[in-house]
């Protein structure tokens, strides 16, 4: 019983994220009561897994990053290192432009005085080393590219409009950031 109580409890933090990263996304200042009813729970169980605006929005935050992050695996299980590195970065783009209301709900949160801290990139920037490892071991990349030099040449990805059509203009920054990437790979 005790089991079947945590499984439910977690099946209903999930849907609890799940519509709060939807809702969250499309307006930052959404009611939590509308939250809570499109994951389809009760008050009572959406504060007894948030509390507060600033613990949902900032655990949104977290899963959304865990999930990028963990896309990075997979793509290196399944393609060459350097397909998985490009291809992680599309999925990157597509949560830059696809979750830039999310960017709004964290400013609200992070903003007030005496709230919390933004959570930093740190699964991410983990995710983007590992994918740059893997490059540079297969010879696909030029040695010595950290996380925080791969995230200084995408940034122009958070200078897009994510109204607009978006897609192209980041395909073409990325493949730009890739074949810097490649000048003076010892594979190439």
């Amino acid at each position: 019983m005790r089991r079947n109580r945590r499984s439910d409890a977690q099946r209903n933090r999930e849907r609890i994220l799940r519509a709060a990263t939807v809702e969250l996304t499309r307006r930052a200042d959404v009611p939590l009561s509308a939250i809570a009813k499109k994951a389809g729970v009760g008050q009572g169980t959406f504060y007894r897994h948030f509390p507060h605006r600033e613990a949902l929005v900032l655990e949104v935050y977290r899963y959304e990053m865990r999930q990028v992050a963990e896309a990075a695996h997979e793509l290196l299980e399944n393609r060459p290192p350097e397909r998985a590195l490009r291809e992680w970065m599309d999925r990157l783009a597509a949560f830059a432009m696809t979750k830039a209301g999310l960017a709004d709900a964290i400013r609200l949160v992070t903003s007030a005085p005496g709230g919390p801290a933004k959570p930093g990139p740190t699964p991410v920037m983990d995710a983007a080393g590992t994918l740059l490892d893997a490059c540079e071991a297969a010879g696909a990349v030029r040695p010595g590219v950290s996380p925080d030099d791969f995230f200084l040449a995408i940034a122009g990805l958070w200078q897009i409009d994510p109204h607009e059509d978006w897609e192209p203009r980041a395909g073409r920054l990325l493949d730009l950031v890739m074949d810097g990437l490649r000048a003076g790979a010892p594979g190439r």
